[in-house]
């Protein structure tokens, strides 16, 4: 069973960037995407790193050519520490799925965002 947590309001969550809270003394990266918000531990699983204070941003996607196209865009959090890509609704590491950060669901009450924990 999972408890709701007040994280933030909805306006302190940037486009471009996580809005960093701590909900039951986790450190949690709150996101906004296109289709809503969602939520991430701020802990990267490889080595530690402060993963949702990495920027946001899309990744290179897998092509059959030698051309590089941006893919993603905003849809990504890279670790500061070592560059590793995960997706921000999934948690997952790009590289290997089996790797994830530990994410959370969110839900909007008026302006006010909730963290279930």
């Amino acid at each position: 069973m999972t408890t709701k947590h007040f994280a933030c309001k909805a306006d302190e969550v940037p486009q471009d960037a996580a809005k960093i809270v701590t909900v039951s003394n986790m450190p949690i990266g709150v996101f906004r995407l296109e289709d809503g918000f969602h939520a991430l531990l701020n802990i990267c699983p490889h080595k530690g790193a402060a993963l949702c204070e990495g920027p946001v941003c899309g990744t290179t996607k897998e092509t059959d050519s030698t051309e590089f196209v941006y893919d993603r865009a905003g849809e990504i959090v890279r670790c500061a520490w070592h560059g590793w890509e995960f997706d921000i609704r999934s948690g997952e590491f790009l590289v290997d799925p089996s790797v994830k950060t530990r994410r959370f669901d969110v839900s909007v009450e008026g302006s006010d965002l909730y963290v279930h924990i």
